[in-house]
């Protein structure tokens, strides 16, 4: 390998929650060639591997994950633009995408400043704020199969939904090309502004979490509204808390556990659903935990 290799490395360095044990193995890989030589090495011997961007909306257990983790945030870093089309690699940040297209008067993701994480971890979930979604931009996909083959697919060959791609999990991205339109400069900067600014009144900015916890469902209401309504705000396991500045986040005061996130989301989940009859549905990805341990 050309990258880098982290025996047992704790994941609680890898995400935002700063939350998590050792993986058998942590990758960050330098170019396709790593990536395949994990891919297959994997593959052969029967190992489980999990495909981390930033960790900005990953929760691990503190028994770890019994796998490879691979990152793509630290060497998939190409950013070219021609005319009009972007092609992106995976490990870009978001927030990097969205000021170069800023600066050069591209409009399509200014609503998403802010939103954390890589490029290939916001089309994987469909991101989206401010009803805009990074689906709509997009052109074609490069991906590689566990087996370690390259594939690559339109936009019109993947199915895109709210907070959902058909990417399959044995699946990696590796690149995309967006196509943005040209916009209005002040109209770009005012739908930025107002983004950002929601972002920090609305936020729990300055603690650590994973963002959204549950998806909204269906209907008007969002899953922070019935959490909220449910009396939760300010409930705490351990060292964790239902934000009192926003309920669908759930923040580490320092030394929370996973455990003590997992006790709050299925206190959500009952509570949720014995009040209103509405079934929330997780949004941040989960790893190393048993079958239907966040069941409620």
């Amino acid at each position: 390998m050309n990258g880098e290799l982290l025996m047992h490395e704790p994941m609680a360095k890898h995400t935002t929650y700063g939350i998590g044990g050792p993986a058998l193995a942590y990758f960050h890989p330098a170019n396709t060639d790593d990536l395949v030589l994990i891919l297959k090495t994997a593959h052969e011997n029967g190992i489980p591997v999990f495909f981390a961007g930033s960790g900005s909306n990953l929760l691990v257990s503190d028994d770890g994950f019994d796998g490879f983790v691979i990152s793509l945030a630290k060497y998939f870093r190409k950013l070219e633009f021609i005319g009009k089309q972007v092609l992106v690699e995976s490990g870009v940040m978001m927030g990097r995408l969205v000021r170069e297209c800023i600066s050069r008067k591209l409009s399509g993701v200014e609503s998403l400043i802010g939103v954390p994480g890589t490029v290939g971890g916001a089309i994987k979930m469909n991101a989206g704020a401010y009803g805009h979604e990074i689906s709509k931009s997009l052109e074609k996909l490069k991906v590689v199969t566990v087996t370690g083959d390259l594939k690559e697919y339109d936009r019109d060959e993947i199915d895109f939904g709210y907070r959902y791609s058909s990417l399959q999990d044995d699946e990696i991205l590796i690149s995309a090309i967006f196509e943005f339109e040209e916009g209005i400069p002040e109209k770009i900067q005012e739908l930025k502004s107002i983004a950002s600014e929601s972002r920090k009144e609305s936020q729990p900015l300055k603690f650590r979490s994973a963002g959204s916890v549950f998806k909204n469902p269906e209907g008007a209401n969002s899953a922070g509204y019935y959490i909220d309504q449910a009396g939760l705000k300010g409930t705490r396991s351990g060292d964790a808390e239902i934000s009192t500045k926003h309920a669908n986040f759930f923040v580490n005061h320092g030394g929370a556990s996973s455990e003590d996130i997992a006790e709050l989301i299925r206190l959500a989940k009952i509570t949720v659903r014995e009040q209103f009859n509405i079934e929330l549905e997780l949004e941040i990805k989960t790893l190393g935990f048993p079958p239907r341990y966040f069941d409620a």
